[in-house]
């Protein structure tokens, strides 16, 4: 299921990023590419972080950045951004971030299958401690095509 959203066109590998705006734009790149979403759905996730602070950081070292629909998600769309060094994102818990994946929807309710798939990756402590240590797009393939 992962495998059709997340795939060679969607997962980057890089070795850092400034600061976590700077991630956040680097994890959409995929995405406005293929017109998923435009640059204000970035915006709007930066926006939400200011005000409420970092409410996608999900885990120790994950964060899931999204935001409304109608902040400018035109199709349904995951992208992952795997970084060496890890950025902190205002996280108590869960900084140092070094696997964002990022995820659209058009709508509320169109992603509930890979939201659910997600959430098998993620209660899963052995693949997503695999994840964190994958250094390559074929490692995070393999890893990913178990969900």
């Amino acid at each position: 299921m992962l495998s059709q959203w997340l795939h060679d066109g969607t997962i980057q590998c890089r070795e850092r990023a400034e600061n976590w705006q700077q991630a956040l734009h680097l994890s959409a790149e995929p995405l406005l590419k293929a017109e998923v979403i435009t640059p204000g759905y970035v915006q709007a996730v930066i926006t939400q972080h200011e005000k409420l602070g970092p409410y996608y950081v999900l885990a120790p070292g994950l964060a899931m950045p999204h935001t409304r629909p109608e902040d400018g998600a035109q199709g349904m769309g995951l992208s992952l951004l795997k970084l060496e060094q890890g950025v902190a994102f205002g996280s108590a818990d869960f900084d140092l971030v070094t696997t964002i994946i990022m995820l659209a929807a058009p709508d509320s309710h169109s992603h509930i299958n890979m939201i659910s798939a997600l959430a098998e990756l993620f209660s899963c402590d052995e693949d997503l401690q695999k994840l964190h240590h994958a250094n390559s797009v074929e490692d995070i393939k393999e890893i990913l095509s178990h969900y």
